[in-house]
């Protein structure tokens, strides 16, 4: 069936999102159709302003209001323990299951040569600069199991071996390879922190 070009834009760009495909963009449309114009003015301008405000901290990469973020500012927090994640979702999840006491690192991806992202996009030369600079102890590898992020730790493991008296672990693998931080529960997070090596 031939939809108006207005719904079929809409169902195009949600279908542009994580995990979307086009039987869920098309309910997300549906819905919205139903929905009061000024409910659809105020969701519009949500969206459209969702960037203002938003910094990322200089210390660790978090997409947040401030600069350096809460956790960074924190004092009460290991400083001696980093934690390395692929995005601000990885980081949340995390944060959440409150297991973590350590101080993070962002690198805004992972490399991935089929999309073109190689080390030079990744948030890596500030990472350098914080272990040149503190009395980091312990860095934890808290990327997804799967080819990209096995990649990234590699990579990483070769930049950061002349570290020596650096302890670097890993999660656990309660992770199941191939599976993504952000779709895991909070145990499951809470058991790969604890059993990291």
């Amino acid at each position: 069936m031939q939809l108006p070009h207005s719904i079929q834009n809409c169902i195009n760009s949600f279908a542009k999102l994580p995990t979307v495909g086009r039987k869920t963009a098309e309910r997300f449309v549906l819905y919205l159709l139903k929905q009061d114009q000024a409910d659809l003015d105020e969701f519009a301008e949500t969206v459209k302003n969702l960037k203002e405000g938003i910094k990322k901290c200089g210390i660790c990469g978090l997409l947040n209001e401030n600069d350096p973020c809460a956790i960074c500012k924190d004092i009460k927090r290991d400083q001696s323990k980093i934690c390395i994640v692929a995005t601000t979702r990885d980081l949340i999840i995390i944060e959440d299951t409150g297991i973590y006491d350590g101080v993070y690192h962002v690198l805004g991806g992972v490399i991935d040569s089929i999309k073109g992202v190689t080390p030079s996009h990744l948030n890596i030369k500030t990472l350098l600069d914080k272990i040149k600079k503190n009395n980091i102890q312990e860095i934890i590898f808290a990327l997804n199991p799967n080819f990209e992020g096995e990649t990234t730790a590699l990579y990483l493991q070769n930049i950061l071996k002349e570290y020596t008296k650096i302890k670097i672990t890993r999660l656990a693998r309660g992770l199941p390879t191939g599976s993504a931080i952000e779709y895991a529960d909070e145990s499951t997070i809470t058991n790969a922190m604890r059993g990291r090596k």
